[in-house]
């Protein structure tokens, strides 16, 4: 994870423990599934996640532009946004609790927790390619809302 300020000029460096002091959940987990998927159970029960799946989005993906255009304005979610990454790398802008933009690069092995009601943005880097695992309390919560 790199993460920065993104509405500073120095663009001040952001350590983990004050994403975390955010109300933003990051954790650095390893990325074979034996060993991750414990980890994920643990946060699955502790925050009530119920459903899990895996996306791909690589430069072959039919659409791309199109799938990525959705998450780019700035939205929020009546639930959590979990992503753990499994390759690749993204970007989320997410506006913090006095309403600046951070920005956190998330690569394999980051989980980042955005809270439901929080306002964030999200971009695939130059690679235009990530694989996550997606962590659900209700699918049906996941729609975006754009903020106006």
């Amino acid at each position: 994870m790199h993460a920065f300020w993104l509405d500073d000029k120095q663009q001040t460096e952001i350590a983990a423990e004050q994403i975390n002091d955010q109300g933003i959940l990051y954790m650095q987990l390893p990325t074979s599934e034996a060993e991750y998927q414990e980890s994920l159970d643990k946060v699955k029960a502790e925050r009530g996640y119920i459903e899990q799946d895996v996306i791909a989005l690589t430069p072959d993906t039919p659409n791309l532009e199109t799938i990525c255009a959705k998450f780019s304005p700035e939205h929020l979610h009546d639930d959590d946004e979990v992503r753990f990454v499994l390759d690749g790398e993204g970007i989320f802008d997410i506006r913090s609790t006095n309403d600046k933009w951070m920005r956190v690069t998330v690569t394999a092995g980051d989980l980042i927790v955005v809270p439901k009601d929080r306002h964030h943005r999200f971009f695939l880097t130059d690679s235009k390619a990530i694989r996550c695992v997606r962590l659900f309390k209700d699918t049906s919560g996941w729609v975006p809302r754009y903020r106006e």
